[in-house]
């Protein structure tokens, strides 16, 4: 993959990791107001809190996956599957700059876990 294909990617990725933190902030903030002294409201709240929990565990776990393709982006590795070593298609890495597998491998690994 060349440089300047690398260096889109890179933005692309670093682009999404301050949006989801930006996310993670106003799910935090909302998580922290006090809960109405109502008890129907709680429950309503309690369930969307449950939701934004869910959010923010959601979007934790794609930061991951980003920092670990910025760090495949620095070894070098980028767009080559970490289970066999085929290259990525640029069409996957297009639709999921931080997948860390082909398409064959992730639709395997998706089939045997279920």
């Amino acid at each position: 993959m060349d440089k300047y294909a690398l260096d889109d990617f890179r933005e692309q990725l670093l682009r999404r990791k301050r949006e989801l933190y930006g996310r993670l902030v106003k799910i935090e903030e909302d998580l922290e107001q006090p809960m109405n002294a109502d008890v129907p409201d709680r429950v309503t709240e309690r369930e969307s809190d449950e939701v934004l929990e869910g959010l923010g565990l959601a979007g934790q776990g794609e930061i991951r996956a980003i920092d670990a393709a910025l760090n495949r982006i620095e070894a070098g590795t980028f767009g080559i599957c970490a289970r066999c070593g085929d290259a990525i298609s640029p069409e996957r890495l297009r639709a999921v700059p931080h997948a860390p597998l082909c398409q064959t491998c992730a639709a395997e690994l998706a089939a045997s876990s279920r």
